[in-house]
């Protein structure tokens, strides 16, 4: 292991000695401790390198979470092999270009994922080895197998290089991986941990997805500070409510409508009480709500990204109501104009990251690589403005970046426009975010059809979900005669979107 580096398994191992019976994770029934948890990371890490898996090889995962995700988490540290988790959402033709572009010795999925592979595909034809949480089923061997011929596992790796690949939402039609780095990871939970005062006798109730940078923040953030987390498959809202209650949770963070949906719950008469800690996205309204039914609590809103291991600045909701927070302590953020020059305090301008968080690419994409790191800075595609006392104000996308976050997820409008113009009636499409109560923003579009051809927009909406994974479908669609055009041609999408938001 490096001299000079700290790696998730040093968290790992120093959690074993200094809070060796302490709850790590809680899963349904089962608590692990965490001196049980690096026993159960080492011996994975045992069993994989016993398949060959080294440094650098690409491991993916397509899971709900569960003990065997979080041990991977942790095996795959040990080793330096890439972590590659992958939206369950997607759907298989998804699911299959990750795998293609990734191209991972090893693949392991739990068994309600295990249909996604029945179906042969070129972008599996070189997988070296398939293992099965849970099941075992050709060409899947099941992990206890793989856990019972394990023997000692090598030395561990130290902390460089990437530790996870999280592929993002498709800026032109496809998803590029991230590398986010183990050095990443721990900065951003070093980070939380000192925002948000964690400590050994906090818990967390996790119910992000680990396949998100979000849920793997929470998750790492606990792990560094010795605290338990509350993990789920999925999240439930009554559930939330009675895990909250019982276990006396301290921390939440959250997507869109998720907390909403947990006061609701919690008014059959569970106690939120234990809560001191909320944060992620949500309305003012939400907010306001959290606040009445934990008034010891405080909600915290940020900026931040997969680029850079998570949030960049951060900052109580009711610090300056409507910003993003400030700076986070090693993280450097600025706000440019196109040359990359620094704008006057209130100007907007595209925010700009440096520090230890910053991703260390896109896989296999160097000239996307190139131009996101241009002059010496991380380029978000997100615009900002700062005011005089160092507080950020989102400002929207740039128009290189048209996404929208439909509960929290990523979509990018070239995916789904993609998709729409696969149907055979669909001859253009334009698709943006539009403001949504419940989810934050919604996905729009407004299509034009092909001479004579007739289709419905639930018909063309249906056909999109068929393709793309569910949550990127248009929740509106309309079906218009003409598209206003520039006087080049080309469509012009800021009028669209004045004509039909």
């Amino acid at each position: 292991m490096g001299l000079r580096t700290t790696s998730i398994v040093d968290v790992i191992k120093r959690n074993a000695t200094v809070c060796p019976d302490r709850t790590a994770f809680v899963f349904g029934e089962r608590r692990i401790s965490h001196a049980e948890y690096a026993r159960r990371v080492e011996w994975l890490a045992a069993a994989l390198a016993a398949r060959g898996i080294t440094a650098g090889d690409r491991v993916v995962v397509l899971s709900e979470n569960n003990p065997e995700f979080v041990d991977l988490l942790g095996a795959a540290a040990w080793l330096g092999a890439i972590l590659v988790p992958i939206n369950w959402r997607l759907s298989a033709d998804e699911i299959a270009y990750i795998i293609g572009d990734a191209a991972p010795k090893l693949v392991v999925a739990d068994a309600s994922h295990r249909e996604t592979f029945l179906t042969a595909r070129p972008e599996f034809a070189k997988i070296a080895h398939w293992i099965g949480i849970g099941f075992a089923a050709p060409p899947f061997v099941s992990l206890d197998d793989c856990l019972s011929a394990a023997a000692a596992a090598p030395p561990p790796w130290g902390g460089e290089g990437a530790a996870v690949m999280v592929h993002t939402a498709a800026v032109s039609g496809r998803p590029r991986g991230a590398l986010v780095t183990q050095a990443g990871l721990l900065m951003n939970a070093m980070h939380a941990i000192h925002v948000w005062s964690v400590g050994v006798d906090d818990v967390s109730y996790a119910p992000l997805p680990l396949f998100h940078i979000a849920g793997l923040n929470l998750l790492m953030t606990c792990l560094c500070a010795g605290a338990t987390s509350l993990v789920t498959p999925r999240f439930d809202a009554q559930e939330a409510a009675r895990l909250i209650a019982d276990e006396k949770a301290t921390l939440f963070v959250e997507f869109a409508p998720m907390l909403g949906a947990v006061l609701d719950a919690a008014g059959g008469g569970r106690s939120l009480a234990s809560l001191r800690v909320a944060g992620g996205l949500d309305t003012p309204e939400t907010i306001a709500r959290f606040e009445a039914a934990c008034p010891d609590a405080r909600f915290f809103v940020g900026f931040g990204q997969t680029e850079t291991s998570g949030f960049v600045t951060m900052a109580p909701f009711r610090e300056r109501p409507g910003s993003a927070g400030r700076p986070l302590l090693l993280t450097s953020v600025a706000v440019v104009d196109e040359s990359d020059q620094p704008v006057p305090t209130g100007a907007v301008g595209e925010i700009v990251v440096r520090g230890p968080g910053v991703f260390e690419g896109y896989w296999n994409c160097p000239d996307d690589t190139a131009a996101t790191f241009r002059n010496g800075w991380h380029h978000t595609g997100d615009n900002g403005a700062f005011d005089a006392d160092g507080y950020l104000w989102y400002k929207g996308r740039s128009a290189a970046k048209e996404l929208i976050k439909p509960g929290g997820e990523n979509v990018y409008p070239a995916e789904v426009e993609a998709a729409l113009k696969a149907h055979d009636a669909v001859s253009e499409a334009v698709v943006f975010g539009i403001p949504d109560k419940e989810w934050g923003e919604a996905i729009k579009a407004v299509c034009i059809l092909r001479a004579g051809a007739a289709a419905s927009a639930d018909e063309i909406s249906a056909f999109v979900a068929s393709r793309i994974a569910r949550y990127k479908r248009p929740k509106h669609l309309v079906l218009a005669e003409q598209l206003p055009r520039l006087d080049d041609g080309r469509i012009d999408r800021v009028k669209i979107k004045a004509l039909f938001s």
